[in-house]
């Protein structure tokens, strides 16, 4: 897979002991970090997609906390070097990462677990209810080529 400009996908590991789990998610000191806006929690049912939408100021930090997501980005910015590509990031309990999805691209997700899965975004910006930097397109439109459907084979 050709990573978009600007996205990455950081391996997060879960720290194990006799008292429970901790998992660093987020430091002011990794590399991709940019400067906090905001944090909160969104949910999707199982088979639920939550997409297409961008920003054209705010980055998002994805963490999947519970059940298992399928995060899909696409590159429609003109002038980047990867316009057209396609990443998908299979991200939860059975595999933790941080998703970073530059401005000005497409993103959204769907639930590929049996129960709710909750998601943990960390952007870069504080949403504004009066002005909201979102923009948004129909996940089953057409305008992106991607195909949200379970991928048998």
């Amino acid at each position: 897979m050709n990573l978009i400009d600007g996205a990455a996908l950081t391996p997060l590991k879960m720290i194990p002991d006799e008292r429970g789990n901790l998992m660093e998610i987020l430091r002011r000191d990794a590399p991709h970090f940019q400067q906090f806006g905001q944090a909160y929690l969104t949910t999707a049912y199982p088979g639920v997609v939550k997409a297409w939408h961008y920003h054209k100021r705010q980055a998002d930090n994805l963490c999947v906390l519970k059940g298992m997501m399928k995060v899909v980005l696409y590159d429609a910015r003109p002038e980047s070097p990867t316009k057209g590509e396609v990443n998908e990031f299979f991200v939860g309990e059975r595999r933790y990462g941080l998703v970073t999805v530059p401005p000005m691209v497409y993103h959204g997700f769907k639930c590929i677990s049996g129960d709710e899965a909750m998601v943990l975004n960390l952007p870069t910006e504080t949403y504004a209810y009066d002005e909201p930097d979102e923009y948004r397109i129909d996940p089953h439109g057409g305008e992106i080529p991607y195909d949200w459907a379970r991928q048998d084979g």
